[in-house]
């Protein structure tokens, strides 16, 4: 038997009252909620892991990660914004269950800002990395005549 509760019968109009016993939330609410970012990876690390909490990793972790090793500046860049987007979507889903967590909320703003300053950077030095990039607010469209992300 599991000990994730029966979704058939799971009570949603309580979905973020503290009193239902989910153990994985509760290690959630316990990582977040009791602890500071100790738990948590840099963006990198938790990008080469595939997760950002160091206690949800442990159970599935390799000796060593593979590590990301960027050939120029562009693509060290790139590396860079990915690992803050990755951190994001990591967070957005904790803050899926746990909307009320101020820490992981600053930590999402904090990422967040950080990856739109390296995207106007990196798309001033080396083009558009989106088709809805600011870069492209002209006319004609230029989303096709810009060097893609992985050309340069």
């Amino acid at each position: 038997m599991n000990n994730y509760p029966n979704f058939k019968n799971f009570d949603y109009t309580n979905m973020y009252d503290n009193s239902y016993n989910n153990p994985y939330d509760n290690m959630l609410y316990n990582m977040m909620n009791n602890e500071s970012n100790n738990n948590l990876y840099d963006p990198y690390n938790g990008f080469i892991r595939g997760n950002l909490f160091k206690n949800l990793y442990d159970p599935y972790k390799k000796e060593e990660p593979y590590e990301i090793r960027p050939m120029n500046a562009q693509a060290e860049l790139l590396t860079k914004i990915d690992a803050l987007s990755f951190a994001m979507v990591d967070l957005n889903l904790l803050l899926d269950v746990r909307p009320d967590n101020r820490e992981a909320i600053n930590l999402y703003n904090k990422y967040k800002n950080e990856k739109e300053k390296l995207t106007k950077e990196y798309e001033t030095k080396y083009g558009p990395i989106t088709s809805d990039s600011d870069a492209l607010n002209s006319f004609p469209w230029g989303w096709i005549d810009m060097p893609w992300p992985w050309d340069n």
